[in-house]
């Protein structure tokens, strides 16, 4: 387990490839840790949170005072924007639609994430501090 917030991500899709670079490119605070589905991260997330078997989505986990706090879907992406911050955090006004409505279209757009995007072909070589910061 890492000390700070874990964003768990499909790393064979072109738009979770795009929005990590996102993140990337635009933090402030360069803290958050990165890994991708079927990391040994992700397998030992499964299996404290069986829960989460079978869930097909962005997975944001931060350690909290009585445990893990897990975020899924719409929420994982809101609290992505928060993290970034700046104008990033202006997509928090979409907290003020219901969850339901939110996740019906985080599903539809990842049902479809790898038709409309090629998948992360470019192989980008980070430097050693970015590199570090992404979990087997």
């Amino acid at each position: 387990m890492t000390s700070g917030a874990v964003l768990v991500f499909d790393g064979d899709c072109g738009v979770c490839d795009a929005g990590v670079q996102r993140i990337l490119r635009h933090e402030r605070r360069h803290s958050l840790t990165f890994a991708a589905h079927g990391s040994r991260f992700a397998e030992n997330l499964l299996a404290r949170h069986p829960s989460l078997n079978g869930v097909d989505s962005m997975i944001w986990v931060e350690p909290g005072t009585d445990g893990e706090r897990v975020l899924v879907r719409s929420e994982a992406v809101l609290r992505a924007a928060d993290y970034i911050g700046g104008g990033w955090r202006l997509a928090g006004v979409l907290r003020l639609i219901p969850r339901g409505l939110r996740d019906r279209a985080y599903d539809l757009l990842a049902r479809n994430r790898h038709r409309l995007s090629r998948p992360p072909g470019v192989c980008r070589v980070p430097d050693s501090a970015v590199r570090e910061r992404f979990l087997a």
